[in-house]
């Protein structure tokens, strides 16, 4: 068996300090060793050592909580989920554990990099609800961004294209003789410093949706590391948040009927200073 695992798992696992501490188990607990024989259609676990990671900056706000959900005001850079190299550093790591809700968990998606309005259900029994509710668009998103101006520009307009997320690729791509998958309206609300602050509408959510349509106008994201050019930047680098808020969700209560509506506190320009801020390294 350590041979197999030697050549399944990744450089940063340590197969056979694993091995040889007991830490590898199988299905029913019982320790797994390294001449044990290789057995197919079978499972091993483990719990991988995880980095030392850095705090990330920024407030980690509840807007709301009830008896079914959790609603929070997300900082740039702290993971949705423990995820890759962001474990500790997630909403539902540090909230299970600041709320004393073990079953606490994310009814719909935000990137890392993006801040704003986040859903949470407090308990299994009310996930499938909530998440039923996003999946067949019967939720009302709105988010914010800065990003440059065009004059040309005729606004509101309406983006709708086909994206396409190829597998182990970093951006989305546009692929024009497909049907539309993807649409999002833009409008301007004001002019801060040279910059536009939009107003974005998805009525679709794929992937990077918000980021490649601006991009594709011409007025990428303030702080987007991956659209237009993909940015080498470390992934501890709190430095410049991307300029997308989630700003506002709302809907109706699949399970009480009743009308709710979230808003962030956040304003633009984001920054990772507690509660905000005025001045932020803008890319």
């Amino acid at each position: 068996m350590g041979g197999w695992l030697r050549d399944k798992l990744p450089d940063r696992v340590d197969v056979a300090g694993m091995l040889a501490g007991g830490r590898f188990v199988d299905a029913k607990g019982a320790v797994v060793h390294d001449a044990d024989p290789y057995r197919p259609h079978t499972f091993v676990w483990f719990h991988r050592d995880l980095r030392a990671e850095p705090v990330v900056p920024g407030e980690l706000t509840v807007l709301h909580r009830d008896e079914r959900l959790v609603v929070v005001d997300k900082p740039a850079f702290l993971s949705t989920i423990p995820r890759g190299r962001h474990v500790a550093q997630s909403v539902v790591v540090r909230l299970r554990d600041e709320l004393g809700l073990p079953e606490l968990s994310p009814v719909h998606r935000l990137d890392r990099v993006t801040s704003g309005v986040l859903v949470l259900t407090t308990e299994r029994r009310w996930r499938g609800a909530y998440q039923g509710m996003f999946q067949h668009r019967r939720v009302h998103k709105a988010y914010r961004a800065l990003a440059p101006l065009r004059p040309d520009l005729e606004l509101p307009l309406t983006v709708r294209n086909h994206l396409r997320k190829d597998r182990g690729a970093w951006q989305v791509t546009v692929d024009p003789d497909a049907q539309p998958n993807a649409e999002t309206l833009v409008e301007l609300d004001a002019v801060v410093g040279g910059l536009g602050v939009y107003r974005l509408t998805p009525r679709t959510g794929r992937t990077h949706q918000l980021r490649a349509h601006l991009c594709g106008l011409g007025i990428p994201i303030v702080g987007d590391p991956l659209y237009p050019a993909v940015l080498e930047v470390d992934v501890d680098d709190f430095s410049t948040p991307l300029q997308l808020l989630a700003h506002e969700v709302s809907f109706t209560d699949p399970v009480d009927g009743g009308e709710r509506r979230f808003t962030s506190r956040r304003d633009l320009p984001l920054t990772t200073e507690p509660g905000g801020g005025d001045a932020a390294t803008l890319r």
